[in-house]
């Protein structure tokens, strides 16, 4: 009993290359993206258009499928959080042998009757090739550490030096507009005047 739906997105038949080693077909196809194509910050909206440029290949073995999808990434800049938005294209390739094949691989996409089912392999292909940390530009300096503005928006952006809280109690100690200028520490005594 077959398992692929005939009228799914990116199942393909391959009736026509007809098990002649050789013959081929190439295929354009627009189809809605499947359900959980991406990871956490960065991936395919279900639905989306994935542009599929697809060559369906007889070989000796089963039929080999080549092609690229090309995708639109929505998420998030891991830097400084912004939503971002980028077309990508990945390149694929997988063989699917037949049915009777004595290929023992059980890790072999197989044909289902003619019927080859794409989105396993898709899916694969795209969630593998994903920048693990996407960022909206290369030099994307971030958030501010203490406040967390966003520092594209203000380059100059910048705080006080912050104190160090174990010397934070000597701010006390000395009164911030002291004129030192006769190099008194205050509390200590005057020293003599020496006369000559």
């Amino acid at each position: 009993m077959s398992t692929v739906d005939p009228q799914a997105p990116l199942v393909f038949d391959t009736r026509e290359l007809g098990r002649r080693p050789g013959a081929q077909r190439k295929l354009q196809r627009s189809v809605p993206a499947p359900a959980g194509l991406g990871i956490d910050v960065l991936g395919v909206p279900e639905g989306s258009d994935l542009e599929l440029a697809l060559r369906l290949e007889s070989v000796v073995e089963g039929v080999l499928a080549s092609g690229t999808a090309r995708v639109l990434l929505t998420g998030e800049c891991v830097r400084c959080l912004e939503p971002l938005e980028q077309p990508f294209d990945v390149d694929f390739q997988e063989l699917y042998v037949f049915p009777e094949s004595e290929i023992e691989d059980d890790e072999a996409s197989r044909l289902e009757g003619d019927l080859l089912d794409l989105e396993p392999v898709v899916r694969d292909t795209v969630v593998l090739a994903l920048p693990y940390q996407p960022v909206c530009r290369d030099d994307c300096p971030g958030l501010c550490p203490q406040c967390g503005a966003r520092l594209a928006d203000d380059p100059e952006h910048q705080h006080e030096a912050a104190i160090d809280p174990r010397w934070a109690a000597l701010a006390t100690v000395v009164p911030d507009d002291q004129n030192d200028t006769d190099n008194e520490v205050a509390g200590s005594p005057r020293r003599p005047e020496v006369k000559e």
